[in-house]
């Protein structure tokens, strides 16, 4: 099978077409990088014909919670209008098999932890409010037409894959571990957003997934979906919270280094706590995280970060 996958040459997005192809699937990137943006229809309709795709994984997302308060046109614009207008073309292409990158961001503050993929979504910044757009709008393409997807809210992509050929450099990078990271290697001190939560430590909880564990996730979603199985939706976490403090603690620990830190006022937009019930995920695709405990997690990060 040929699978497209649309952000490509991004962290998650060029681990998972990796992961693809180490299973014999055949991948087509599509990647702004290469100059393809998502919001170019007539584009995305000539390779989706011309390269005789069968099934897409849709990656290309602008992620920054921050930089989507500052900027909401250009995340509702790419995130919701670029993902519109690659399902029309799939339609059009007549391919009706999608796998959606979501985020946890669509819950907000959650009611409960850990969250449910039933549980309210009340999105606190337009970064979860576009992608919960999307997975609305392929609700309907689901059932107005032949069209199948499988949305994947992921909690914190993290990781480095284990030969530390791919890991997290985003730029500008908005993510705790790189950043922590590259904040010990520079010598720098690090700026930590927020120390006033209504946490134990009072810095905020995320569940931490290894990205190579969010790979596998993936493809058994497209397998399934190649297999017949209904549009539907999956928390893609492990279940277990850490806070930033204890994140930073292991990396220290792993890295052998100390830190110096300065406490800044929380970013607008961040939840208190966002941890995963994956059991939907777990019992349905008999997933199981393999590299999620955090201390696989920073090493392989830390050894991508410094290696040589």
């Amino acid at each position: 099978m040929k699978v497209l996958v649309t952000g490509g040459q991004g962290y998650i997005g060029s681990i998972v077409a990796q992961e693809l192809m180490k299973q014999n699937f055949e991948v087509e990137i599509y990647d702004l990088k290469n100059q393809q943006d998502i919001l170019n229809e007539e584009l995305l309709l000539s390779i989706l014909k011309n390269k005789k795709i069968e099934a897409v994984m849709h990656f290309a997302a602008y992620i920054e919670m921050g930089e989507s308060m500052l900027n909401p046109t250009k995340y509702f614009e790419n995130n919701f209008l670029g993902s519109a207008i690659l399902i029309n073309s799939m339609i059009k292409a007549g391919i009706n098999k999608l796998i959606f990158s979501s985020t946890a961001g669509v819950y907000g503050n959650p009611e409960r932890v850990p969250i449910k993929e039933i549980d309210r979504k009340i999105p606190e910044n337009p970064y979860g409010e576009s992608k919960l757009m999307v997975e609305q709008l392929l609700d309907y393409y689901s059932r107005t037409n032949d069209f199948k997807s499988i949305s994947l809210r992921y909690f914190n992509a993290s990781g480095a894959t284990l030969d530390k050929k791919i890991g997290e450099n985003h730029q500008p990078e908005s993510h705790l571990i790189p950043n922590v990271i590259k904040a010990i290697i520079q010598k720098k001190e690090f700026k930590l957003f927020g120390a006033d939560y209504p946490t134990p430590d009072g810095t905020c909880i995320r569940d931490y997934i290894h990205v190579l564990d969010l790979a596998n996730a993936h493809i058994l979603a497209l397998k399934a979906l190649i297999n017949g199985h209904k549009t539907d939706i999956y928390n893609c976490g492990t279940g277990k919270g850490y806070s930033n403090n204890q994140v930073i603690e292991m990396i220290k620990n792993v890295s052998g280094n100390n830190l110096k830190i300065k406490i800044e006022s929380r970013r607008p937009g961040d939840a208190n706590e966002l941890v995963a019930d994956s059991s939907k995920l777990q019992n349905e695709f008999n997933w199981k995280p393999q590299y999620s405990d955090l201390k696989t997690i920073i090493q392989s990060a830390w050894q991508w970060h410094t290696r040589q």
